[in-house]
């Protein structure tokens, strides 16, 4: 599962991540779920309101180069993907 906390400090993340806004520059294609069921893999995400709740914490950085990872929300579950190959692959959920 996928359950996401969003942390306010990089030194409290599990990794950092870049929103990008075209499919080829993202490394992973999310979709955001509405409930806690739905989320599945690294792909398939539900945002927890509590660090307790999560399997990882996300800190957005401002730019591509500070991040482990660049992100893409899509519209659907069928969509959310692993774009290449990446060290955080299997780490997420």
């Amino acid at each position: 599962m996928a359950k996401i906390f969003v942390v306010k400090s990089q030194g409290q993340a599990d990794f950092k991540a870049f929103l990008v806004k075209s499919l080829g520059q993202a490394d992973l294609l999310v979709n955001e779920v509405n409930s806690q069921g739905q989320a599945r893999g690294d792909e398939k995400w539900y945002f927890v309101n509590s660090q307790g709740q999560a399997d990882s914490k996300l800190y957005w950085v401002n730019s591509q180069g500070q991040a482990d990872i660049k992100i893409m929300f899509v519209n659907s579950g069928g969509q959310a993907k692993w774009k290449k190959s990446h060290k955080l692959r299997g780490r997420i959920g």
